[in-house]
Order: structure tokens, then C-alpha cells, then sequence
């Protein structure tokens, strides 16, 4: 059974996942409507153990009058296949192919990763391994009724306001209260742990790929703007010290891109051999994560002047400035 939040109006629900990150947090948001943030993975028993934790606050799944999900990955979408097909699904519009599993969008952007593939210098074993389709068992086929963007307000919870956060997803927003500073962060920001910023292809007519690290570290920037007083969070504990963690985390993220600064002075690499020595106990087994921390390093050191980079053969190698 979950620790309920003491905010008087936003109640967490724990949910498992089968996924490395362990367990999801969802909430119960009671305004002018029941809104739910976030849904969990897609399995019987996240489901049952939701309609256990629901039944503690007096409800059942029936009295959800909208849910609004922080960004499409499997483990905040998934049971949004149990709900009513009648019910309000809210979110950004970049969440709409993952989450109705759009076969176009998926064929569309098989160019884009077999060119990106190329480009990291990725072994054609490696990229056997990257099966997103695993993932998405556990997601949904689900449609936004309703879409939003940054500055929005959210109908039914008064004095919410949507603010977009991209980085670890493209579709990514958080949800901030400013008469009394708290932040629904989803995975923006975790109390013990830094979310991992995933490479994924460009929409809406984008031409170049989202770089997801840059994108992440003006996320946090932004929210370093913000009278924050508590954070509640997609995995783990609330956050009491947001501005202090934040600025934790940029220090951490500095030194790990310079500890491969220091790899490529020694020798010129491609990103999925800097992948290999970055995380040698567990690129294998979780490629697509690794891969990404991998890129959005190098994005870094690029953006700040550190590295270049030189073509050969469609293969970028990275070198040190």
C-alpha cells in the first residue's frame, strides 16, 4: 500500500512495473473534477493493485472523470487500455503516435534510425537487440481527447498550469501550482535517481533529431525559475529541495561528460564505442538507454565546444577540440 502525500487534494498511488526502474507513481488529483496523472504499466497486476489503493481513498475506477498523462512511456500509459473509451485522455499532442501505436508513424521514422544507427557506428548485433516493440506491450492504444501545450491550463483542476519539459521524452510536461509551489513533475525530476533523456525521432515536420540532454538541462533551468515548495514525482520519494537537487544534478552531469571528454583525448571514437566504455556491464542489456546517456553527453560537449565531429563513411567520429 502506497504513503499518501500529505497535500490535501493530490494523493500517490504505487504502482509495479516490470521494469528495471521499479515501481510508478500516479495521482489522484481531486479539483472540479477527479483526475488521475498517469496510468502505470499494462499489466493485471498494477491494475489490481490500483483498484486496491483507489478503494482507500473512497473511489473506484468508474468515478475518474479525466486522466492526463505527463509523457507516453509504457509505464504512465499503459492502463489507459482499463478505462471507459469514453473518458478524457489529456496530453500533449507529441504523445499521440506512441500511445495509439500509430504503425505509419513507426514505418515513417525507419529511415531516420537506420540513418542514426549508421551514424553512432552502432554493430548490426547490437542494433538487434534495440526492440522497442517489447516496451510497448506493456503501453497502450489509447487517442488524446484533448491536447495542451505550454501555458495551458488544465479544465477541472484549478490553478494547475502545463508547462512543456522535454528531455526525457519529447512529449514530456509537468504540472505547477504557483499559489502554493507544487510541481507534478512526472519523470523531470526524480529524488534519487537522474531520468534518462531518449533519443527519438523529429515530429511534427522537425528535420534534425532532437538532442534530448540539451533539451533536459533547459527543462531543469527553466524550473530553477519557479518558487517551488514540493515536487511529486513519477518513481520514488517527494522532493523538498528542488533547486538544490537541480543544481546537484548539473554538477554530476558535467563531470560524467567529462569523464568521456577524457576518453576521446585519448582516442577518437564513434558514439557506440564511448557507449561500450561508458557502460561495459550493461550496454547489452539495456541498449537503447545506454546509447541515449551516450549521445546526449556528446551533445553536451559538442554544444559547449569540447568535441567535433568528422564523417567517415556516414559514421560520426568524435574528437576532442
Amino acid at each position: 500500500m502506497s504513503k499518501l502525500t500529505t497535500t490535501k487534494d493530490v494523493f500517490k498511488i504505487t504502482l509495479p512495473t516490470p521494469f528495471a526502474v521499479g515501481d510508478v507513481n500516479v495521482y489522484i488529483v481531486k479539483g472540479d473534477s477527479l483526475t488521475l496523472i498517469d496510468a502505470g504499466a499494462k499489466t493485471e497486476e498494477a491494475w489490481h493493485s490500483f483498484n486496491e489503493q483507489l478503494a482507500v481513498l473512497g473511489y473506484k475506477p468508474s468515478d475518474i472523470e479525466q486522466i492526463l498523462i505527463t509523457h507516453h512511456h509504457p509505464d504512465h500509459v499503459g492502463l489507459l487500455d482499463y478505462f471507459s473509451k469514453e473518458i478524457p485522455i489529456i496530453g500533449h499532442p507529441k504523445n499521440q503516435p506512441w500511445i495509439s501505436q500509430d504503425k505509419q508513424f513507426f514505418e515513417d521514422n525507419e529511415p531516420f534510425y537506420k540513418e542514426l544507427f549508421i551514424q553512432l557506428g552502432l554493430d548490426p548485433a547490437f542494433v538487434a537487440l534495440i526492440d522497442m516493440d517489447e516496451e510497448l506491450e506493456y503501453s497502450c492504444r489509447r487517442s488524446l481527447t484533448t491536447m495542451v501545450q505550454d501555458g495551458d491550463f488544465i479544465d477541472g483542476m484549478p490553478g494547475f498550469k502545463v508547462l512543456e519539459t522535454p528531455g526525457h521524452a519529447q512529449s514530456h510536461i509537468v504540472l505547477y501550482r504557483e499559489e502554493d509551489g507544487m510541481l507534478i513533475a512526472g519523470d523531470t525530476l526524480l529524488a534519487k535517481i537522474s531520468p534518462n533523456p531518449l533519443l527519438e525521432p523529429p515530429q511534427f515536420g522537425e528535420i534534425a533529431r532532437p538532442r534530448p540532454l540539451i533539451q533536459y538541462n533547459n527543462s531543469l533551468k527553466r524550473l530553477l525559475t519557479l518558487d517551488i515548495s514540493k515536487v511529486v514525482t513519477g518513481h520514488g520519494d517527494d522532493i523538498l529541495n528542488p533547486h538544490e537537487l537541480i543544481k546537484e544534478r548539473f554538477v554530476s552531469q558535467k563531470e560524467r561528460a567529462y569523464y568521456v571528454l577524457q576518453m576521446i583525448k585519448e582516442n577518437p571514437m564513434t558514439a557506440f564505442e564511448v557507449c561500450t566504455k561508458l557502460f561495459p556491464k550493461v550496454y547489452l542489456k539495456q541498449p537503447l538507454f545506454t546509447v541515449s546517456e551516450t549521445v546526449g553527453q556528446l551533445d553536451f560537449l559538442e554544444e559547449i565546444g569540447e568535441i567535433k565531429i568528422e564523417v567517415v563513411n556516414g559514421q560520426h567520429i568524435y574528437h576532442a577540440n
